[in-house]
C-alpha cells in the first residue's frame, strides 16, 4: 500500500484534492492511503509515509520539506500549480506514483 501525504497552510483545500486522488484510485484499483495535513506537522507526520507533497501555496517550503523527508528516503514535490488549480486528482495521483518509482 502506499503512503501519501499532502501538506498545504492549513491542510483544507488539500482535503478535496486527497478526496479527488482517493476516487481516482479507486477507480484503478490501487490500495493508497491518501491524507491531508498542515505544513506544521511536516515533522510528526513523516514516519511511515512513502510520498510527502506540497500545497503550491507553500512551495516556499520546500528546502524545509526536503531536509525533513529526504534523510528518511521519502520523495516530496510541490504539486504542479494547473494540477492543484484544477484539483485534478488523476494527475496528483500519478504525479505521487511516479515520484515513488
Amino acid at each position: 500500500m502506499l503512503k501519501i501525504k499532502l501538506f498545504c497552510s492549513a491542510g483544507m483545500s488539500t482535503s478535496i484534492l486527497v478526496n479527488k486522488m482517493r476516487d481516482a484510485a479507486k477507480n484503478r484499483g490501487l490500495e493508497v492511503e491518501i491524507s491531508a495535513h498542515s505544513e506544521t506537522q511536516m515533522i510528526s507526520q513523516a514516519e511511515g509515509i512513502d510520498v510527502a507533497l506540497l500545497g503550491p501555496q507553500i512551495a516556499y517550503k520546500i528546502s524545509e520539506a526536503k531536509k525533513i523527508f529526504e534523510p528518511l528516503n521519502i520523495p516530496v514535490e510541490v504539486i504542479p500549480m494547473q494540477d492543484y488549480g484544477m484539483m485534478n486528482g488523476e494527475k496528483v495521483l500519478d504525479f505521487a506514483i511516479n515520484l515513488k518509482k
